[in-house]
């Protein structure tokens, strides 16, 4: 398949990862007593409220296009959430922040049931193979890259809500920075070492939870 070919594969699994993921902060955060996404309207699980112009669509593609594929990085809108609506904001900022990951390891987990099936009923065209391998992949590494431990990343929320409040308050400071330290990591490829383990875990993880279907399917 060519560039553009590729982009149209990616192109689904990219709106459903991105769209449930943040959607899934929105009623994590409505659950726990903040309805400020649901008043905004972005406990949506439609795309159009979640996708950012620049960041989901133009950047992605042109990042895509000029590295021939090896450097892809994007973003949606973030979900607003203000923790200090929430009943219990320390504790329940970690359950609001996991609730994105967490949907995206339940997708992997869907597109990986779909590439099983689709191996069992003899599907051999190249597009929906492709589509749900992509599903597999950009699902496992979203799961993983949110974790990572640096705020406003879902993985840094979490360490904030672990932290003791005096050490929490002096982490969440460096949020205003967070975007760049990330975009650092990513540049001089050090991100690799927290990402590339952390997805080949959760995939072995998946395919562990789905051994006993494709011993069904085999």
């Amino acid at each position: 398949m060519n560039d553009y070919q590729t982009i149209l594969v990616y192109a689904l699994p990219v709106l459903f990862a991105i769209t449930l993921h943040e959607a899934a902060h929105a009623y994590a955060a409505r659950y726990f007593g903040d309805s400020t996404a649901y008043l905004a309207g972005r406990m949506s699980m439609n795309p159009i409220k979640h996708i950012d112009l620049l960041g989901t669509i133009i950047i992605p593609i042109m990042l895509y296009l000029a590295t021939d594929g090896k450097f892809v990085f994007g973003y949606a809108k973030p979900v607003p959430v203000d923790f200090s609506a929430l009943r219990n904001p320390k504790k329940q900022m970690a359950w609001v922040a996991l609730a994105g990951p967490a949907a995206n390891f339940v997708m992997a987990l869907g597109w990986m049931i779909l590439a099983l099936l689709e191996a069992a009923a003899g599907v051999t065209e190249p597009f929906f193979v492709r589509m749900a391998q992509a599903g597999i992949l950009t699902n496992i590494l979203m799961f993983a890259f949110n974790l990572v431990p640096i705020p406003p990343l879902d993985g840094g929320r979490i360490l904030t809500s672990a932290l003791p409040h005096a050490m929490a308050y002096k982490f969440a400071r460096i949020e205003p920075y967070g975007f760049y330290i990330v975009l650092a990591l990513i540049y001089f490829k050090i991100l690799n070492f927290f990402v590339v383990p952390l997805a080949m875990l959760t995939e072995f993880v998946l395919r562990t939870l789905l051994t006993p279907l494709s011993l069904l399917l085999s």
